[in-house]
């Protein structure tokens, strides 16, 4: 029941009409459920995914290691749906996350993720159905080690790779410059003819 008013939440905050969604996420330790969520949509050991997250020293990361770990051991019987996946292993601004991309998905409202975080939240929906992340854009590719790989299996290529760290939303928020600038370019480039250029 929990899940499922997480993703509820999500969808609820996305209005009919938007031209962009920009997804952001602000939390402690959600690198840690980002992780698992990645190593159980799309295999792998903790430490493929495991990262620093806010700087970590490397006896903090063999502690995440070993939570990732213990979280995919404990519920490595349960269904690998996305629903069961994001229950047992996600939290609840993580199911909110994939439930706002569902319902923009529905309303052909583009997307654009930033990090790492709001990147695993579409991990196991995307595990399931490689597709659904048709209507979105990586805002950048993070400084967290896994970020670049998860980009990589769900078919997204970055629009900027600045070594970003902060999370928030941040890095979509300056790539969302990025695509107000290519639509202006699209809608009010002249043709050739409208410029005057002979053939």
């Amino acid at each position: 029941a929990d899940c499922l008013a997480a993703l509820e939440a999500g969808a609820a905050a996305v209005e009919p009409g938007l031209d962009l969604l920009v997804l952001g996420e602000m939390g402690i330790g959600n690198s840690t459920a980002a992780a698992a969520l990645a190593a159980r949509s799309f295999g792998g050991t903790a430490a493929d995914w495991v990262g620093p997250g806010t700087g970590l020293d490397d006896d903090g990361i063999a502690r995440k290691i070993a939570a990732v770990d213990a979280a995919l051991a404990c519920h490595a019987g349960a269904p690998r749906d996305p629903f069961t996946t994001l229950r047992h292993v996600g939290g609840r601004e993580i199911a909110a996350i994939a439930g706002a991309v569902l319902r923009a998905r529905q309303l052909r409202v583009p997307v654009l993720l930033d990090g790492f975080i709001c990147s695993a939240a579409v991990a196991p929906l995307a595990a399931a159905v490689p597709d659904v992340t048709m209507h979105c854009l990586a805002g950048h590719c993070s400084a967290e080690p896994g970020h670049g790989r998860l980009l990589d299996r769900l078919g997204l290529d970055p629009l900027l790779r600045l070594g970003m760290r902060l999370g928030e939303g941040s890095g979509a928020a300056v790539a969302a410059q990025i695509v107000r600038a290519a639509l202006a370019a699209h809608a009010g480039m002249a043709t050739f003819a409208e410029a005057g250029v002979s053939a």
